[in-house]
């Protein structure tokens, strides 16, 4: 490596559209950090690598725990450190996913061809994307879906009375494919009656029913409705574990900690036989361009973040409606 590179990130802020809410809580913006990686090319000009990750509080992450964990890898960064090394110089989340997208990124326009090329994959194509319904009272949600009137809709729950919710949205959204995402919000006193109620109303796929740790029980209760797996889903190595006990798993780069373990994490949970989701934090296109890449061919796509934004990021992806074009070379990849 003889370029001579320079190493930065920076925080923003995003607002997002009304609210967000899931069973944990709810928030009206949306933290990112974003990791820049620039060297000079060989015509004089300068070229840069962008990666954009979200802090994550549920998996003790936070801003500063962001950033220190990058400030820990900058000098090996510098010294030329690439997507291979990073692995071992950062553990999986945040931090490591915003660095690892920012060195695709800089090798692709570095050698003057897309990410998809250097990973092997043909183009990427036109996804449609969930589009997501925060957690409110059932006829609040009932409401929201039929504003949306979207082909596939991702429902919130994980509350009490979540039984009158998914009746509630199945009857407001006759037309849509609905995935269910408690966010471990159920438990065994209320799981067995929001599954039946689930299948009775003809749900697509519920997500991470249960706590991680905590979801043994999903062995011995009928799976008439596809279960996956999210905060029990990290990395590769988590997949063993969830034999049994899931039927799909939701692979986000901010827990796989970038786009190199999440390719890695993907094909060995099909070749295991799980369904494949790639999900995504709410953040702007720049996270979502790297996640298009990963969920081709995917059974569900979920990267509808910059919808629910206010605003997204300059030359960000294209939607019509819940169609997502892949991303521009402006933008990453």
């Amino acid at each position: 490596m003889n370029a001579v590179r320079k190493f930065s990130y920076t925080r923003q802020s995003w607002p997002i559209k009304g609210r967000f809410a899931i069973s944990r809580g709810s928030r009206t913006e949306a933290i990112v950090v974003i990791c820049e990686i620039a060297e000079t090319g060989d015509n004089g000009a300068p070229i840069r690598g962008r990666g954009e990750c979200v802090p994550y509080p549920h998996y003790g992450e936070s801003v500063e725990s962001v950033v220190d964990q990058m400030d820990a890898v900058a000098q090996a960064i510098i010294n030329g450190a690439g997507q291979a090394e990073l692995q071992s110089l950062l553990p999986a989340g945040a931090a490591r996913n915003g660095v690892d997208c920012a060195l695709w990124d800089l090798e692709a326009k570095r050698a003057s061809t897309s990410v998809s090329k250097l990973i092997g994959a043909a183009e990427p194509q036109l996804l449609e994307t969930a589009y997501t319904i925060s957690i409110d009272t059932p006829e609040a949600m009932a409401e929201a879906c039929r504003r949306a009137a979207r082909p596939l809709l991702k429902v919130k729950v994980g509350s009490e009375n979540d039984a009158e919710r998914i009746r509630a949205v199945a009857i407001a959204a006759p037309n849509s494919r609905i995935i269910l995402d408690a966010n471990e919000g159920w438990r065994a006193h209320n799981i067995a009656e929001n599954l039946e109620t689930a299948a009775r109303s003809g749900i697509a796929l519920i997500e991470q029913p249960l706590p991680a740790g905590d979801d043994e029980m999903l062995k011995n209760l009928p799976h008439h409705v596809p279960i996956c797996a999210d905060e029990s889903a990290h990395v590769t190595a988590d997949l063993d574990a969830l034999v049994g006990l899931y039927d799909v798993v939701n692979i986000k780069l901010d827990k796989t900690g970038g786009l190199s373990e999440a390719l890695i994490m993907r094909d060995n949970a099909r070749d295991m036989g799980f369904g494949i989701m790639v999900g995504c934090m709410v953040s702007t296109s720049l996270a979502m361009a790297p996640a298009m890449l990963l969920a081709q061919g995917a059974d569900y796509v979920d990267l509808d973040g910059p919808l629910l934004l206010d605003k997204d990021c300059p030359d960000g992806l294209t939607y019509e409606g819940s169609v997502v074009h892949p991303p521009s070379p402006a933008l990453w990849g």
